[in-house]
């Protein structure tokens, strides 16, 4: 993973090109019965996230701008490696090309 970058707000970031801003879900720390998980069964992270915000999209090799295929406020599966991580805060943000996004969690 490349180097932490901390700002003080998330709105100070703008994503260039097809980059897309994510937020991955917090692992429970609580079971459903009330039993409480260590934090060695929680460090693992997620592979699900909400899109933040997105970049308006990378040119083709004619030129065009190809917008991202998420949007703001879509949930995501992600790999398991990748993506530079951005504190804000407590706050923890990923930066991950719209191309690594494996799907778009549809309910």
């Amino acid at each position: 993973m490349a180097a932490q970058a901390t700002f003080k707000s998330i709105k100070s970031l703008v994503p260039l090109l097809d980059r897309v801003l994510v937020q991955r879900f917090k692992p429970e720390t609580k079971t459903a019965s009330g039993i409480f998980l260590p934090t060695s069964a929680t460090n693992t992270p997620l592979p699900e996230a909400t899109v933040i915000a997105v970049g308006p999209g990378a040119p083709n090799k004619d030129g065009q701008i190809v917008p991202t295929t998420v949007k703001p406020g879509d949930r995501v599966l992600l790999p398991g490696w990748g993506g530079n991580s951005i504190k804000v805060g407590e706050e923890e943000f990923y930066l991950f090309k719209d191309a690594e996004i494996l799907a778009k969690i549809q309910e």
